[in-house]
């Protein structure tokens, strides 16, 4: 041991869990609770509970645990059920390096630290790419936020902000954005979006519009900031005539276009999928990195809460079984890659090994950059087209497009990669009879 690693204080664990967020604590109470394992959660923030801790609205705990309830709320419940559990939370405390051994070294205020664990899980979830990150020109005024620093200001910090904002993005999150500013009496003057409708379910565009009296600008785009000392207005340009006019305001809120937090799985050498930019992982939720896991937003950003807590379910078995001897496969043996095809910008999991179980809740996950009203989703091996299926619902730029797993039950794994497309069922792109499910009847091919 050096002479650095002989001054942190050791703590041995079965389970150490990086990120106190839905699928970490969810993660924690599960092996606590059903596997009786030792769980030690850290956390950089001040108190468990992730993203959901400053989102003051309802809407949260709907499909992992039958409720409605708000953000905050949610958050509380679900630490003080880990805790209840027996899992330790260790708060203000930032892992700086993951070790060949899985080891994690931990900065707090109260010294140095390494957490010798005998397996680990990656649930740091995803954050919304800033300003700079999206190279939007112009001024560099105050009252430029995302989503995520306006909701801590106002209901962690109890701060103000302006009075009329301009919303970029059309995503579930903002409206959430907008609830936020709301709260604070600051007026919503306008939401953009880049696409030829909103990105959110459209029973929240419409409440929205009509309740909230939001106006939201389509195949939009803000061209420009402007503004020195403080936001004074944006440049709005119209991506189908080049037209461009300025909405004045005070406040810019950036929302959705997700990146995983990833730093700590790159610096760790953890393989990551270039679709995603989180690990790439199969459908038991392993990495590349023996006896290390991953669950929630770093996979798929972004989707719900309660979506990333039934991840943290489903990883926490998979974990209990390794601990139990399961083997921890190599992503080379036997597995073959899931890729995806425009419009669709990537697939999760991105690994599949045919004895493997299916992946949370059966469903694979995609994300498009084009809606689709009416989607056929298609998978090719080797160029040909080997299973095709209608689904009823439309595939929506930013949000998860799911679909059943049982797709995948015509995969030969002897043929390679799979890549996933998408097609207008309107268009009758791929004809051909139908099983009962609606899956494509390949002859010849799959298996």
């Amino acid at each position: 041991m050096t002479a650095t690693a002989s001054a942190r204080s050791v703590i041995a664990t079965d389970v150490a869990i990086i990120g106190a967020g839905p699928a970490g604590l969810t993660a924690a109470k599960h092996l606590c609770d059903n596997h009786s394992r030792q769980v030690l959660v850290i956390d950089r923030e001040v108190r468990a509970g992730g993203v959901p801790r400053h989102c003051a609205h309802l809407g949260y705990g709907i499909r992992d645990r039958h409720t409605f309830i708000s953000g905050p709320a949610y958050a509380e419940r679900l630490a003080a059920e880990a805790e209840s559990a027996g899992a330790g939370i260790l708060t203000e405390a930032t892992v700086t390096a993951i070790n060949h051994d899985r080891s994690l070294d931990v900065t707090t205020p109260r010294g140095l630290m390494r957490i010798a664990a005998r397996a680990v899980i990656l649930a740091t979830g995803a954050r919304e790419r800033a300003r700079p990150a999206r190279l939007v020109p112009g001024d560099r005024p105050g009252g430029v936020y995302t989503t995520g620093q306006l909701q801590q200001m106002v209901h962690l910090q109890h701060r103000r902000v302006g009075r009329r904002a301009v919303i970029v993005g059309a995503e579930l999150v903002s409206w959430s954005a907008v609830l936020t500013l709301r709260h604070v009496g600051c007026r919503p003057v306008l939401m953009t979006s880049q696409y030829s409708s909103p990105e959110s379910y459209g029973a929240f565009n419409m409440a929205g519009r009509s309740f909230l009296r939001v106006p939201v600008a389509t195949r939009t785009r803000v061209a420009r900031v402007i503004g020195r000392g403080s936001v004074e207005g944006v440049e709005i340009e119209d991506l189908d005539t080049g037209e461009r006019r300025v909405i004045a305001c005070d406040t810019v809120v950036f929302t959705g276009d997700w990146i995983p937090d990833h730093e700590l799985a790159r610096s760790a050498g953890i393989t990551l999928d270039p679709a995603t930019n989180g690990p790439l992982v199969d459908t038991g939720l392993r990495t590349s990195q023996p006896g290390i896991f991953a669950a929630g937003n770093i996979l798929h950003p972004v989707d719900t809460a309660d979506i990333a807590a039934l991840d943290g379910s489903f990883v926490a078995d998979r974990v209990a079984d390794y601990l139990d001897g399961a083997p921890f496969p190599a992503h080379g043996d036997g597995t073959f890659r899931i890729l995806a095809a425009a419009p669709l910008r990537w697939a999760a999991p991105g690994l599949v090994r045919p004895q493997d179980p299916a992946p949370p809740r059966h469903r694979l996950l995609l994300w498009t950059d084009r809606f689709v009203r009416f989607p056929t989703v298609t998978l090719e091996q080797q160029g040909s087209i080997v299973a095709a299926r209608r689904v009823a619902w439309p595939a929506s730029p930013g949000r998860v497009f799911r679909v059943p797993w049982s797709i995948m039950d015509r995969i030969d794994p002897f043929r390679g990669p799979v890549t996933v497309g998408l097609a207008d069922a309107s268009e009758a792109a791929v004809p051909g009879p139908r099983d009962r499910s609606g899956a494509l009847i390949v002859r010849g091919g799959g298996r």
